[in-house]
């Protein structure tokens, strides 16, 4: 099992993704509340679910947006995208990762040889590795195996350049609750900057392989017409009617080569409402209805 984030700065191993840890938790502070977000039309929105994000050289996909009860604007990506370890490590409460209030770029069209053009900043806010660790959790429980998921805020200045709606596909329209079945259809958007910039590549359709009894339901196993690779880390996938199911964590190496698992959104957002400080934490539906298309 590797993970599935692009090094762009480390490109000695153009496979080379993430580790992260749970040094801290996020302080409950709430600030005073901003004005509520007005959204960006989603045809010309820079920040969306599929922005490619990078954490010092390391690039990875955001998922779905968030607010709080202070009308902050949030971009989910895996907690992994923030870490400073091998592909390897992928237990989340035995690995390092970059401080919260480290700064995280929303880029669009980066490739092996570019970060491509900036088009908005944000601070990491929360980390699901670094909470963890701080909470001290047992490194055999489900948890430090598979709650793979961090929020960076949007800076003030780039909020109003944010859409929630996933590109291509639209939705999400709320969360799912109760996972997948096998043969369940999943729909997602990835943008790795192992593509080149070719975003013909990015909308993905495929089969869950069901719910994994052994961990609770932490995770889903997949497989996508065109499998997440490095740099698809965190994107989001939606189950039927644009549900959001998950996120994209690592790239299943065996015993299902060229398969992916995706850690449970419910799950992993329950978690975060209830570590991470953040008061009144909510997933954003779009503004875009969902439509499968393909």
């Amino acid at each position: 099992m590797t993970f599935v984030r692009s090094t762009t700065a480390r490109l000695a191993g153009a496979m080379t993704l993430l580790a992260s840890s749970v040094l801290g938790v996020a302080v409950a502070t709430a600030p005073a509340a901003n004005a509520a977000p007005t959204w960006a039309p989603a045809a010309t929105a820079e920040i969306t679910p599929g922005v490619q994000m990078y954490t010092e050289g390391a690039q990875c996909t955001g998922n779905f947006v968030f607010t709080d009860s202070a009308n902050n604007v949030y971009v989910g990506y895996a907690a992994h995208c923030a870490g400073m370890g091998a592909a390897t490590d992928t237990n989340g409460c035995l690995n390092e990762s970059v401080p919260l209030g480290t700064t995280v770029t929303f880029n669009k069209g980066g490739s092996l040889v570019s970060e491509g053009t900036q088009v908005g900043s944000g601070t990491l806010a929360y980390s699901s590795w670094r909470t963890m660790r701080a909470l001290g959790l047992s490194t055999d429980s489900n948890e430090c195996a598979y709650n793979d998921f961090a929020l960076v805020k949007v800076s003030e200045a780039d909020k109003g350049k944010v859409n929630p709606s996933i590109p291509f596909w639209g939705g999400p329209t709320g969360i799912d609750t109760d996972g997948t079945a096998a043969g369940d259809r999943v729909w997602s958007y990835g943008n790795s900057s192992l593509r080149g910039g070719v975003t013909a590549l990015s909308p993905k359709t495929g089969i869950s392989l069901g719910d994994n009894a052994a961990d609770g339901g932490w995770s889903h196993p997949l497989y996508t017409l065109t499998p997440g690779v490095p740099g698809d880390s965190g994107s989001a996938f939606v189950s039927a009617g644009g549900k959001a199911v998950g996120t994209l964590s690592t790239l299943g190496l065996a015993p299902l080569p060229l398969s992916n698992n995706i850690g449970d959104l419910a799950k992993e957002l329950a978690f975060a409402q209830a570590h991470s400080g953040i008061a009144g934490l909510t997933l954003v539906n779009g503004t875009e209805p969902f439509d499968p298309i393909l």
